[in-house]
């Protein structure tokens, strides 16, 4: 764990003592799993002692849901800037399916605990992830049914394809490592073609 990546990760997260907690979390979490991680894991993974988790996070569930909230406004935030580099939606897929997989294989870590430790999060913590989750899907479902209704893509139900989208890059998470081929950026735009090619575009 270095101070700069914790930075990078949750600039907006201060003291520094917590972006080290946060970090430490997602390195517990991606390990152990949620439930088999104690609180003493996360203390120890960040170099402090168990009783100093509270002072920044009132519990484990409390840890995971800055971890899970931050990593979805990050990637809805990434989906909104793909947006408003184009206007045609073959280049709009394209840019967010290319930033959606770089960003997912580049944190791959990160990413396989706010996907995959979702069901983890209290109700009301979850409800809130939640609704990041439906805004990132009904972006990317507006975009697709845009495009069907130009005769760009070919689909018949623009909610299933979204969701088909997104999965792909979400899957990423579980796959990649340091030990795969492809750049996060070259993985990207590789997946931007399949997901052109999955949506049926004349112009892929």
């Amino acid at each position: 764990m270095t101070t700069s990546l914790s930075a990078e990760l949750w600039p907006d997260v201060q003291p520094e003592t917590a972006r080290r907690l946060m970090l430490a979390g997602v390195e517990s979490f991606a390990k152990r799993g949620y439930h088999a991680t104690t609180t003493r894991d996360i203390a120890g993974a960040a170099g402090m002692s168990p009783a100093a988790l509270y002072v920044h996070f009132p519990s484990k569930a409390a840890l995971l849901f800055e971890i899970s909230r931050s990593g979805h406004e990050q990637t809805l935030a990434l989906v909104e800037n793909a947006l408003e580099k184009a206007e045609d939606p073959v280049e709009r897929i394209r840019l967010v399916v290319e930033d959606f997989v770089a960003w997912h294989a580049r944190r791959h870590t990160v990413a396989r605990v706010v996907q995959y430790e979702l069901n983890a999060l209290p109700e009301k913590e979850f409800e809130v992830v939640a609704e990041l989750r439906r805004r990132i899907e009904r972006i990317v479902r507006d975009v697709i049914a845009t495009g069907a209704e130009s005769g760009a893509f070919s689909v018949t139900d623009p909610h299933t394809a979204a969701r088909a989208v997104l999965s792909l890059g979400v899957d990423v998470a579980r796959w990649y490592s340091e030990r795969t081929r492809q750049t996060p950026a070259a993985l990207g735009k590789e997946y931007s073609e399949l997901v052109l090619r999955m949506l049926g575009t004349r112009t892929a």
